[in-house]
């Protein structure tokens, strides 16, 4: 087959398809990033009077390799130019001034992916920036993504679930910053003279988060002896059934934080509130994407049934055992995922094994769903005081709260004279400790979440194999 080039100037530009990961450039590029990585403080800069600085010199021809580099890869990536052509530029002006703190707002501005979301377009992509979830330093990182946007998804984006700011993607490579428990690409990770006004894209790795969730949820269904039904089991062992639920589960999570009667939006609106608040507003969003699962399921989307099971599992068996128990907010909405469940006999434990009524998850699952939203709905008519304390009683019906906790005593045991913010500090870091069953099943899950740090999909198929 003859093999089209596309002209640029009066360059020639190889193939689009060609990987990047395969150029032997990328290599070179890797290199580069992960000298000039140990260098970096936490904001990013180098202080070449710290011990182990390189010489200025060795600095610079690190970022020239890397510059070189871009440019070279640059040529397979046709619909990228003007982002690489202001990388470059702020590479150069980072090395020129002095490796002071980088700003890549001009690049940051430059990269516009969800302005071209078509399934398999890769992108190069190279920030200083902390990776959430990961490497909490802007360290500068370089990673190879495709974008995951199959005919049906962008269907349901067009006529449902409007969300022009997000973009599924999947990892082709990546430095350090990734081999993390990082699944996401934020643009407000980066390392910026100033914030955007908006920002215009936000990715996630719908390739590690079903890699993950393959890994934890078959460890976890062995351990609990619970029998799957047959599609669930064939799932769960199927990584791009997998990576299609996720990215499903994705797209409807994240256009519901600005969705439904909302009293507050914690993730765009900068204010400080008990860690309870945020994990009632992830628990929404993860509910609210099975319970549209559910209407899909219905109208025949083959991903929706996968889309259900994906949320009760990974909200059940990894996120309350996984992370620190400091304000572990993703681990109180699994706990309390469980408990409501729990309690209303759709899970049970007995005999050492656990059984789940398939027939009831999805109208008792959807009921919690309805719960959270009427306290957000009442939420609107309440001071914010007030209403973290509604928000409290909601959890603590089904969690018990900590013994020494002051917020379980009730207004009385706080000093209601100091600012709602302040009143943040009373809060206990580990609120609703794990109950005796999430203790027993994070000691046997601990190795196996531990094995899930920088997973890739070739590897989860290997360890599958």
């Amino acid at each position: 087959m003859t093999e089209i080039l596309v002209q640029v100037g009066s360059e020639e530009r190889v193939p689009p398809q060609d990987r990047v990961v395969d150029h032997p450039a990328w290599p070179v590029l890797k290199d580069a990033v992960e000298q000039i990585r140990p260098w970096q403080a936490k904001d990013g800069s180098i202080d070449f009077d710290a011990e182990g600085a390189p010489e200025r010199a060795e600095a610079g021809a690190a970022v020239g390799r890397a510059v070189q580099a871009v440019e070279e890869l640059s040529r397979l990536l046709p619909h990228d130019a003007a982002y690489h052509e202001a990388l470059v530029k702020d590479l150069r002006r980072w090395a020129d001034e002095g490796f002071q703190v980088p700003d890549f707002l001009d690049s940051l501005l430059a990269f516009q992916p969800a302005a071209r979301r078509e399934d398999g377009l890769q992108h190069l992509v190279v920030f200083p920036m902390y990776t959430q979830n990961g490497n909490p330093n802007r360290n500068l990182e370089a990673v190879v993504l495709r974008m995951v946007w199959p005919d049906w998804l962008a269907e349901l984006e067009r006529t449902r679930y409007d969300n022009p700011l997000f973009c599924g993607i999947k990892f082709e490579d990546f430095t350090a910053g990734y081999d993390t428990n990082s699944a996401v690409l934020f643009p407000e990770t980066i390392a910026v003279r100033e914030a955007p006004e908006r920002f215009s894209w936000g990715g996630i790795f719908c390739d590690r988060e079903a890699a993950r969730f393959r890994r934890v949820t078959a460890a976890a269904v062995d351990i609990l002896g619970l029998e799957l039904p047959e599609d669930i089991a064939a799932m769960v062992h199927d990584q791009k059934r997998c990576e299609e639920a996720f990215v499903l589960w994705d797209m409807v999570h994240d256009r519901t934080h600005s969705h439904g009667d909302l009293p507050f939006d914690p993730f765009m609106i900068k204010q400080r509130q008990p860690f309870w608040m945020y994990g009632l507003e992830e628990l929404r969003c993860d509910l609210t994407a099975f319970k549209e699962a559910v209407k899909l399921q219905a109208d025949g989307v083959p991903q929706a049934r996968d889309v259900q099971y994906a949320v009760l599992f990974d909200r059940m068996f990894r996120f309350p055992v996984t992370g620190e128990r400091v304000r572990n907010y993703d681990g109180l909405g699994g706990q309390l995922l469980f408990a409501y469940l729990h309690k209303h006999d759709v899970v049970r434990w007995t005999d050492n094994k656990l059984s789940i009524d398939w027939e009831r998850a999805p109208q008792v699952t959807n009921q919690l769903c309805a719960e959270i939203e009427k306290l957000y709905k009442d939420g609107i008519d309440r001071p914010k005081l007030v209403h973290w304390f509604a928000g409290y009683e909601l959890v603590s019906t089904y969690l018990a709260p900590h013994p020494a906790s002051k917020w379980a005593k009730g207004p009385d045991a706080l000093d209601l004279t100091q600012p709602p913010r302040k009143l943040v500090d009373d809060v206990l870091p580990d609120e609703f400790p794990l109950s005796m069953f999430y203790e027993a099943l994070q000691k046997k899950l601990k190795n196996v979440i531990a094995s899930t740090k920088g997973i890739t999909a070739q590897a989860a198929e290997r360890v599958a194999a």
